[in-house]
Order: C-alpha cells, then sequence, then structure tokens
C-alpha cells in the first residue's frame, strides 16, 4: 500500500514539475513577446517623433520662414562654458565681440559713413529731365493785373513722375551720289551698307538689349514683353522675340563669353559652383500626344570677383560636369552632391583625360543646414554645433577685411583650433548615433565625410567657408523662372545661359546691364576676335574710354577700333 502512494505521490510530483516547466517556458515567451512589443513600440513611437519633427519643419519651411533661424543668444548663454573653454584653447577671448561692441559704439558717431535718411527724398537732387508745373491763384493773378500786387517767386516742391519713352523708329539714310564720268556718262552711287553684328535683324543694338535685360534680368516673359509692345503701337509676335533672344545669346556664347571662360579656366584662383533645374519644353509630340516638359539643369560658376557663368546642361551627370571644368586645376568650392565628385577624384567619367589637379574646397552653410534640423527638434548636440560653428563664422567675419596674408595667418593660429576640435567632437559624436535614423545622423556623417574640404578654407585667405555666393547667383534663374516656366529648347537654354552670364557679371562690375550689352552689340561687329576680353565687363569701363563716344553712341555706323592697351596694332599682332 505505502509502495503504491509512494509511486503515486512520485507520479504526481514528475506532473507538476511538467506544469512548472511549461509554465515557466510560457512566461519566457511571454516576456519574450512583451520585450519584442516594447521594442516595436519605442520604434514606432521613435518613428512619429521623427515624423511629427519632420511635418513641423515642413511647415514652419512653408508657412513661417525658409531661413535658418536660430535665437543665437539663448544658444550662447546655453554653452557659455564650452565657448569659453573653446576660446581659452584657441585663445581668442574678446575676438569677434569687442569689434561688435565697438562697431556699434561707432555706428552714433557723427562721422559714420551710412547716415540715416532725413525728411523726405528729394527728386531733383537725381538727373532727371524735369517738366515743371506753374500753379497760380486766379484772385492773386487778377490783382497782378491791375497792379495792386506783385509775383515775387515760387515755392517749389517735387514728385516722382513717369513719362512712357517707348519705341523710337531708326531712320538709315544710305547717302546717295550721282558721279559723271569723263565722257560724260553718269551713275548713281550709294554708301556701302555698315558693319552690324545682326546685319538683317529689325531690331537696332537698343532694343535686343532692351528684351534681353527685360527677360533675363527682369523675369519677363516674352508673352508679356511681346503684350507691352503692342499696348505701345508696335506688335512683335512672340516667335520674333524668341528668335532675337536664341541669336544673340548664341552670338555671346561663342565671342565674348568662350573667351571669359577660357581664361576662368585657366587663370582664376577659385572657382564656387552649384545647380538648379529648370523645365524644357518638348521638342515635339509623336502622335499628336501629350507631353511633358524635360528636366534640364543650370550650373553656375562664380569665378573669383572677375565672372559669373551660367552653363545649361541636358543632364546633371559627372560627365557633364567634368567637360565644364576640363582644363581646370586649382581650387573649386561645391557642395558634397555626388556630381561633382568627378571633379576631386572621387569617381571617374567616361574618357576623362588630363593632368588637372583640382582641390576640393567645402562649405560650413551646408554642414551647418542638417544641424539646424536637428535643432528644431531640441536635440542638444545639434544646438551645440550651431553654437560652435556660429564661433567660427563670428571670428572669420573680424578679419574680413584685412589683407589675404594676414587672413591665412590668423585663420591658422585662431580659427585651426575651432575646428579641429569641432572634428574630434563630431567624430565621437557621430559613432553614437551611428545607426540611428535622423537630421543629427545626416549632419554629424557629412561633417565626418567632408572634414578634409572644410578644413580647406585654412590653405589661403582668399578662400570663403560658405558657398552662398553661388546660391545668390542662381536666385536670378529660381526667382524668373516662376514667370517665364520653361526653355523653348536645349539650344535655347544654352543661348540663355549665355544671356544670364553676361548681364550677371556686368552687374558684378556695377555696369547697368541693358547699356553695357548695348554697347557689346554695336561693338561686336567691328571687334578682331582676338581682343574679344577687351570687351568683358571687368574691362569694358577701360576699353570704352578708348573709343570714339559719339561713333559709340550711333546705333550703327562706322566705328574705329583703337590699339590694344599694350600698344601694338592688329596688324602688328597679325604679324607677330
Amino acid at each position: 500500500m505505502q509502495v503504491r502512494e509512494s509511486a503515486h505521490d512520485a507520479d504526481r510530483v514528475a506532473m507538476l514539475e511538467a506544469q512548472l516547466v511549461a509554465a515557466a517556458a510560457q512566461a519566457a515567451a511571454a516576456s519574450q513577446r512583451i520585450a519584442e512589443l516594447e521594442k516595436e513600440r519605442d520604434l514606432l513611437r521613435a518613428s512619429h517623433e521623427q515624423l511629427r519633427l519632420e511635418l513641423e519643419l515642413l511647415k514652419r519651411r512653408m508657412f513661417v520662414a525658409k531661413a535658418e533661424r536660430v535665437d543665437t543668444t539663448q544658444l550662447e548663454l546655453e554653452f557659455a562654458a564650452r565657448l569659453a573653454e573653446l576660446d581659452a584653447l584657441a585663445d581668442t577671448l574678446g575676438i569677434g565681440k569687442e569689434q561688435s561692441e565697438e562697431t556699434s559704439e561707432d555706428s552714433s558717431k557723427p562721422g559714420d559713413k551710412k547716415k540715416r535718411p532725413k525728411g523726405r527724398r528729394n527728386p531733383r537732387s537725381l538727373k532727371l529731365e524735369e517738366r515743371r508745373v506753374e500753379l497760380l491763384d486766379p484772385v492773386l493773378e487778377q490783382l497782378v493785373a491791375e497792379g495792386r500786387a506783385e509775383r515775387i517767386d515760387f515755392e517749389t516742391s517735387s514728385k516722382f513722375a513717369w513719362q512712357r519713352g517707348g519705341m523710337r523708329c531708326l531712320v538709315i539714310a544710305r547717302a546717295k551720289y550721282r558721279t559723271i564720268e569723263r565722257d560724260g556718262h553718269s551713275s548713281l552711287e550709294t554708301t556701302a551698307l555698315a558693319e552690324e553684328t545682326f546685319p538683317r535683324s529689325l531690331a537696332a543694338p537698343s532694343l535686343l538689349a532692351h528684351v534681353a535685360v527685360d527677360k533675363h534680368c527682369d523675369g519677363l516673359p516674352l508673352n508679356r514683353i511681346s503684350d507691352r509692345f503692342a499696348r505701345d503701337g508696335v506688335p512683335i509676335d512672340r516667335g520674333t522675340l524668341c528668335r532675337w533672344m536664341e541669336d544673340l545669346g548664341a552670338t555671346f556664347g561663342s565671342t565674348i563669353v568662350h573667351a571669359m571662360r577660357d581664361e576662368a579656366l585657366r587663370s582664376a584662383f577659385c572657382i564656387a559652383t552649384d545647380a538648379t533645374g529648370v523645365r524644357v519644353h518638348p521638342n515635339g509630340r509623336p502622335e499628336r500626344k501629350q507631353q511633358g516638359c524635360a528636366r534640364g539643369h543650370y550650373f553656375v560658376m562664380v569665378a573669383d570677383r572677375d565672372a559669373i557663368f551660367f552653363e545649361y546642361q541636358a543632364k546633371e551627370t559627372s560627365a557633364s560636369v567634368a567637360a565644364m571644368f576640363a582644363g581646370r586645376s586649382g581650387y573649386v568650392q561645391a557642395d558634397a552632391k555626388s556630381v561633382f565628385d568627378v571633379l576631386f577624384g572621387g569617381s571617374k567619367a567616361e574618357d576623362e583625360e588630363g593632368p588637372e589637379q583640382r582641390a576640393e574646397l567645402g562649405c560650413w552653410v551646408h554642414a551647418r543646414r542638417k544641424y539646424w534640423e536637428s535643432a528644431f527638434a531640441k536635440d542638444v548636440v545639434g544646438r551645440e554645433a550651431l553654437v560652435r560653428i556660429g564661433r567660427m563664422f563670428e571670428l572669420d567675419a573680424t578679419w574680413r577685411d584685412k589683407p589675404p596674408e594676414e587672413i591665412g595667418r590668423l585663420r591658422s593660429r585662431h580659427l585651426r583650433p575651432h575646428m579641429v576640435s569641432f572634428f574630434e567632437w563630431a567624430a565621437a559624436e557621430y559613432e553614437k548615433v551611428r545607426d540611428q535614423r535622423g537630421a543629427l545622423r545626416s549632419a554629424l556623417g557629412y561633417t565626418v565625410r567632408q572634414k578634409s574640404a572644410l578644413m580647406r578654407v585654412l590653405d589661403d585667405g582668399r578662400l570663403l567657408m560658405d558657398n552662398n555666393r553661388s546660391e545668390r547667383e542662381l536666385r536670378r534663374i529660381a526667382v524668373g523662372r516662376k514667370a517665364w516656366l520653361f526653355v523653348g529648347s536645349d539650344d535655347h537654354g544654352e543661348s540663355a545661359g549665355h544671356l544670364f552670364t553676361m548681364i550677371a557679371t556686368a552687374r558684378l562690375h556695377g555696369l547697368e546691364p541693358e547699356g553695357y550689352l548695348r554697347d557689346m552689340i554695336r561693338v561686336l561687329a567691328h571687334w578682331p576676335r582676338d581682343r574679344l576680353l577687351e570687351l568683358a565687363p571687368k574691362n569694358w569701363l577701360a576699353t570704352k574710354a578708348r573709343l570714339n563716344a559719339a561713333e559709340l553712341e550711333a546705333e550703327i555706323g562706322p566705328l574705329a577700333v583703337p590699339i590694344r592697351p599694350d600698344g601694338a596694332s592688329p596688324e602688328q599682332v597679325a604679324s607677330g
């Protein structure tokens, strides 16, 4: 009996132990499942938070402001200790802040260059054609007529008025002569046609320049320009205007722009570049089907302070970029877009050859952009990065007006420690977030990968920390395309790029664009092809001073080409 009970108890114990093992396994599985669900929940929360921040960022950019504004005062207070540590390391305590205080004090001095305007503007101080309107009092005038009063003077004031100038008709009168020969017979002779850049064009140089500036400087589409001409009583259809602009741009591109570009690629110290897209009208509609616009690209190339080029490319590829910079050696400043890697050996375009050695110069504004997005999400690392980069820009601004040699020395002494510390800090922070998706990882990754390009600004005092000059120039395209929408074809895009180049470079050197283009159309037919650089905007004022002013002012007629600035005549140059 006892044996039976013992066996029964042993079976029961075994069953209970099996149940305990099964319960433990179920508990472990449940715990594992709970852990998996919690991990999935955390991922969903993080993803939701990331999407929420991205949505807030998009809303801010769309409805508030696209500028990367941040409260720098709050950031400086938040990271005051870190800034003091960095300033002590780089021996920059007080640099920048003292200058800003001096500037604020000097701005209140009586001798400050930029004075605040006072009172009403006086239009008569400008060189404008005046139209006088005299207001007379009828009662007092009657007294003057009766001899009981005397008009002694006028009290004058002035306003800005507008008078439509509009189109003019240029009459070209070629003298006709009757000649009498010795045998008594007579014949008629007419003055030969003058040389013109566009000899069969209905438009004079002034009109071509006016249309080019309206379209490529002020952003007016050709249909609006045509409407304005029609209101002035001169109907010129859009197709004619389009052909004029294509011929004008192609002519400038093969002459002046070509010479300027060769010189810039050969001798410019640094070329800054960037790109933006543009829509291109389709060439044809097969089977009368609707066809959307293709996408072309405008690359801007800012060559020092000498020239600004707009290069149209049908495709934004490494091959097209390599072709644009063929023969270029020296510094090239660009963002980290992959198509620019071919310039620095990062990738190879097909059939690329040449001994060019290009040095990549990075842009600190592009590096700062992602940090601003992470700082907008209240990330402390992003906020600290903004403080560090802002301090570097502040320091660099203090010696901006000094000679390049002095700037290079100051950067090496004071700015280099800030940069070295920043990249060491960025590398350590990047390891912490390498596996996390978000703006902070993108910002830190960009910084780590672009370290050598970003530090290259320390090489020479003539280099700039940012590529803002390229983006500013591309605004001409971005603003204009909202009105003219697209270019007619790849050829039209290329011609328009040459006109953008001429206008932007003229403005860079303080020239009035319409007057400069008019002068170029006037003189180009007479100018030697081996002296085209004399017509470049940076040289035009000196060249214009050597021309006959009356001949240049005439829309058509003879034009005497002066000798070269070095004193050699065209015949001497041709003979070697």
